[in-house]
C-alpha cells in the first residue's frame, strides 16, 4: 500500500511539507539526517506535532507535543479520523474516487470521540482535536514513522489506522505528503527489494505468482517452492522443537537483537550446524560451527537502497582484511560448490540479472547508476525513476480505509510486574555495539547502558540518581545503573540493546507477535525494578528453600 515498507515519498520534501506528523519516531537519535529536513520544515514555518510516550528531543522542536500511553496509537488515530469525517474536512473528490470503504470507516469510528480516546491515550481531547483539523487543512501533510509504531503486538493496525488519515485529507501523491516510514538498518531496503522476505521474490513478487515464479526458474534453472518460507518467529519455535537442524545466518546478531534473547539462544544451541557470516565475531557467531568472515562495506562494491526507495553505487575504498571477502562472493563461491554453476565476476552482472526479471528496477543499471541514485519504481531504462508513489493509482485499484478497533499491549503490567520497558536507540551508538562498541571515542560518550526512570518510580521504589539495580521480567533479568529524568513517564523505563555483553536488554523483552508479521512487541512488556541487596536477599531466601525442600526429601 505505501511501497513495501518505503517511503511514498522523499526525504528532501520533508522539508517543504507545510505540516509534520511525526508518531513513533524517535528521529534526532534514529535518523539524524533526516531529523535535520524535520527541523528546517520547522524554521520554515512548518507545523511539527511528536507523538511519543518519552519526552524526546524532537518535542522541543514542535509545535505540538502529544505525550502519549504505550500502545495506544490506534485510537488516537481513529479519533482524529473521527474529527475529520464528523467534521467534514475530508477530501470529498479524493475519497470519492481513490478509495474504498468510507461508509464502514465512517460507521466503525462513531465511537472513537476525542473524549474517548482520552481516556485511552491519556491525551487531552482538545490536542486531538485541534491536531485533526491542523492535518486536515494542510495541503503537504507528512506522516513519518519509525518502529515505535510497527514493534508491536498490534504493528500492521497501527500502520493501517495510521494510513486512514492520510487516504481521507488526500495526502498521497502530493509533495511534501504521504505516509513515510523511516527505516531502521543499513540497506533493509535493499534486501527487502532484493527478495530476502520468506514471501517474496525479488520486487516483492509473491512466491506464489505462478508468472513470476517461472521467469525466476528459467534464471536460475530450478523449481520454486510455491508456498512462502517462514519467519524468523516461527524459525526459533522450529529449532527448539527439532524441526528445523541447520541455519545459516548474515550480517545479524541474533543473539543481541532478538526479543526474548534467552529463547534464541535455547533455538540456536538446539541446532546441529550453525554458521554465521558477519564482519566481526558477534555473541552470535561464538556458537556457530563455521563463521565466514565477510567484508564490510567499505570494501565491497556493490548497491544500497534507502528509506526513500534510492538505489545507489558504493564503491570499494580498501580492501578486506584477512581472508575476509565480499558476502556476494561468499554466497557465489557455496552455490559452486553446492552444483549451481552460474558464476559471477562482479556485483554489476548480479544486479543484471536481478533488473532483467524484477519490473520495479528494470530500468536501473550500474551505467545509470554511475550519474546519480535512481528511486523505484523505474520500470525503463529511459524512466527518471519515481520521487513520489501514488500520485495517480494505488497498486491495487483503490486505497482502502480500514476499520480498525483499539486493543492493549499483549503484556501488560500487574502487582509483580509494574512498570512498562520500553526500547530504542541512543544517537552515538547503533543496534548491538557489533560496531560501534568497537570504538573508543564512542565509548567516552555513551560507556555503559543505563535505565531511564521517572522521578515518581525513582521515589517510590527509593533510588539514587546512578545506583546500579536489577530489572526482570519474565523471561530474564539484568543490571544497570539508573537515570531519574522526566524523559519516561511515570510507569514506563526505557533502555536500549547497545551493550549486550555488560547489559543484554533483550533477554527482558517479549517475544508476543504481531500475527501478520510476526514482529514482536519490543516496544512493551511488563518489568520490575529492584535494589542490588534486595534481589540478592530474595535469591538467598529462595536458594535457602530450595536447599530445606530439597534436605526434607533426602530425609523422606
Amino acid at each position: 500500500m505505501v511501497g513495501r515498507g518505503a517511503m511514498s515519498n522523499s526525504i528532501a520534501e520533508l522539508k517543504e511539507a507545510e505540516f509534520i506528523f511525526a508518531t513513533g519516531t524517535n528521529t534526532t537519535e534514529s535518523h539524524p539526517v533526516i531529523a535535520l529536513k524535520v527541523k528546517k520544515a520547522v524554521s520554515n514555518g512548518a507545523k511539527l506535532i511528536v507523538i511519543d510516550p518519552r519526552r524526546i528531543e524532537l518535542a522541543d522542536f514542535a509545535h505540538r507535543y502529544m505525550q502519549i500511553k504505550i500502545g495506544t496509537d490506534i485510537a488516537l488515530y481513529n479519533a482524529m479520523s473521527n474529527v475529520i469525517i464528523n467534521e467534514e474536512l475530508y477530501d470529498k473528490e479524493y475519497v470519492a474516487e481513490r478509495t474504498g470503504g468510507f461508509e464502514e470507516l465512517k460507521h466503525f469510528i462513531r465511537e472513537y470521540t476525542p473524549q474517548y480516546a482520552e481516556q485511552i491515550t491519556g491525551i487531552p481531547s482538545e490536542d486531538i482535536i485541534a491536531t485533526a483539523r491542523e492535518y486536515a487543512a494542510a495541503d503537504r501533510a507528512s506522516i513519518i514513522y519509525t518502529v515505535g509504531i510497527t514493534e508491536h503486538s498490534c504493528g500492521v493496525h497501527n500502520v493501517q489506522s495510521l494510513t486512514n488519515l492520510a487516504l481521507l485529507t488526500g495526502n498521497f501523491g502530493v509533495p511534501g505528503g504521504g505516509v513515510n516510514p523511516l527505516r531502521g538498518q543499513n540497506n533493509v531496503q535493499g534486501a527487502g527489494d532484493a527478495g530476502c522476505l520468506p514471501n517474496n521474490l525479488p520486487g516483492y513478487q509473491r512466491v506464489g505468482d505462478d508468472a513470476a515464479r517461472a521467469n525466476w526458474e528459467k534464471e536460475w534453472g530450478v523449481t520454486l517452492d510455491p508456498n512462502p518460507g517462514v519467519t524468523k518467529v516461527t524459525a526459533i519455535d522450529d529449532m527448539i522443537l527439532g524441526r528445523m537442524r541447520a541455519l545459516y545466518i548474515m550480517g545479524e546478531n541474533s543473539l543481541a537483537s532478538d526479543a526474548n534473547a534467552g529463547k534464541t539462544r535455547k533455538a540456536l544451541e538446539a541446532l546441529e550446524f550453525l554458521v554465521v557470516q558477519d564482519i566481526f565475531l558477534t555473541q552470535t557467531a561464538e556458537l556457530a560451527d563455521v563463521v565466514l568472515p565477510a567484508a564490510g562495506f567499505g570494501e565491497v562494491d556493490g548497491t544500497f537502497a534507502n528509506s526513500e526507495r534510492r538505489v545507489q553505487r558504493v564503491r570499494k575504498a580498501v580492501n578486506p582484511p584477512g581472508v575476509a571477502k565480499p558476502d556476494w562472493q561468499i554466497i557465489s563461491e557455496l552455490g559452486e560448490r553446492f552444483g549451481y554453476k552460474k558464476k559471477f565476476n562482479h556485483p554489476a552482472e548480479i544486479w543484471d540479472e536481478l533488473a532483467r526479471n524484477t519490473p520495479i528496477l528494470a530500468g536501473i543499471s550500474y551505467d545509470r547508476l554511475d550519474f546519480q541514485g535512481i528511486q523505484w519504481p523505474c520500470p525503463t531504462s529511459d524512466h527518471p525513476g519515481t520521487q513520489i508513489l501514488h500520485t495517480d493509482n494505488f497498486e491495487t485499484e483503490k486505497g482502502y480505509l480500514m476499520p480498525i478497533p483499539h486493543v492493549g499491549i499483549a503484556e501488560p503490567t500487574d502487582e509483580e510486574y509494574p512498570l512498562i520497558l520500553t526500547t530504542g536507540r541512543r544517537r552515538a551508538t547503533y543496534h548491538t555495539g557489533t560496531q560501534t562498541g568497537r570504538s573508543a571515542g564512542i565509548e567516552l560518550l555513551v560507556p555503559h547502558e543505563w535505565v531511564e526512570i521517572n522521578p515518581e518510580d525513582a521515589d517510590e521504589l527509593k533510588l539514587d540518581d546512578g545506583e546500579v539495580v536489577s530489572v526482570s521480567s519474565r523471561r530474564g533479568r539484568v543490571q544497570a545503573p539508573i537515570m531519574i529524568t522526566e524523559k519516561s513517564p511515570p510507569g514506563v523505563i526505557f533502555m536500549s540493546f547497545h551493550f549486550p555483553n555488560e547489559t543484554p536488554t533483550n533477554v527482558l523483552t517479549t517475544d508476543l507477535h504481531d500475527p501478520i508479521t510476526e514482529t514482536p512487541e519490543f516496544k512493551a512488556c511488563a518489568v520490575k525494578i529492584e535494589k542490588i541487596a534486595q534481589h540478592h536477599k530474595k535469591q538467598s531466601d529462595k536458594n535457602g528453600t530450595q536447599n530445606t525442600n530439597q534436605s526434607l526429601k533426602m530425609a523422606d
